[in-house]
Order: structure tokens, then C-alpha cells, then sequence
């Protein structure tokens, strides 16, 4: 499978709004999203962040990731990364959080780049260190059920930090 990336188009919301198929999913995703996800709700959080982006694989939306915090010569931590189920155990997460990484350093010259994962997302805890990041703290959250989890930050730091 081939994988291209571009930046998130109107049309896209509403595809991916059906990537989370329960509410689990929806919390690793967006944890303050209310399930199912909406559009309005995807694009408040679309407006308030940067390089918001799209995985295109035949023509389809497959996965979608952006930045919650994007410093020039700083930290870029990467949020919303969901990718759609039929794209899962494809190595779309991959090629997503390797964009983003590349898009940090490159477009906005990140010095680190961070993100933070739930301790029941299996997939990308096995993901992430693959990836470089190396965790770095955690953080306990309510589940929308009221449970206790951990949030595992994780972060990776840029090859010309310091240019």
C-alpha cells in the first residue's frame, strides 16, 4: 500500500468522524470529545491547532493527525492521530506520526517533538518507541467512565536541535 499526505480538507471531516468506533476509542483520540464525534466538534479542534493532516492510501482517507502545540525552534506536540479501521495494522500510524515528526523539524524547526498516549492504546504504545520517542512522564486522567488511567508523555528530540 502507498501512502501519500496532504493537509485536511472540509470534505474529510465527515469521514473521519467514523474512524472512532466506540468510545474508547474516541478518548485516545480526542479526549474531550463527546462520542461519536462530530463534525463541529472536529473542526473547533481543527481550527484551534496546526497542520492538521491527512494519509490518502487508493484515494481514501485512511488516517489524520495535527499539532496541539507548535513552537517555532521549540516543542511540537502531536494530537488527534486516529486512522481509519480498515487502515489499521497497515503501517498507516507509521507513515502518520513519521509525517508529523518530519513536518515538526522541518516546517517549524521543533527542537522536540512530544506526544502522550493511554496506557490501555496498546497499539501505540508498541508504536511510539519504534518511532524514537522515549517516555518521559505520566499523568493520571479519568476514562469517561470515571476510571483511573496513566497518559504516558512521550517525546522524541530533533537530530539538528540547536541549528
Amino acid at each position: 500500500m502507498h501512502f501519500t499526505y496532504r493537509p485536511v480538507r472540509t470534505e474529510d471531516v465527515l469521514t473521519i468522524c467514523d474512524f472512532p468506533q466506540n468510545p474508547q476509542e474516541l478518548f485516545f483520540m480526542f479526549p474531550k470529545a463527546q462520542y461519536p464525534l462530530t463534525a463541529d466538534q472536529l473542526q473547533a479542534s481543527i481550527a484551534q491547532r496546526s497542520d492538521s493532516t491527512v494519509v490518502e492510501a487508493d484515494g481514501s482517507v485512511m488516517g489524520f493527525a495535527n499539532f496541539y502545540r507548535f513552537e517555532r525552534d521549540g516543542v511540537c506536540a502531536i494530537g488527534n492521530v486516529i486512522v481509519s479501521p480498515t487502515g489499521r495494522g497497515k503501517g498507516v500510524a507509521k507513515f502518520l506520526v513519521q509525517t508529523m515528526v518530519e513536518l515538526a523539524f522541518e516546517r517549524h524547526r521543533a527542537c522536540e517533538v512530544q506526544l502522550s498516549c493511554f496506557n490501555e492504546n496498546t497499539a501505540g504504545l508498541l508504536l511510539y518507541p519504534q518511532l524514537g520517542f522515549v517516555p518521559y512522564g505520566v499523568e493520571e486522567r479519568l476514562a469517561p467512565d470515571g476510571r483511573r488511567v496513566a497518559l504516558i508523555h512521550l517525546r522524541k528530540t530533533g537530530s539538528h536541535a540547536g541549528l
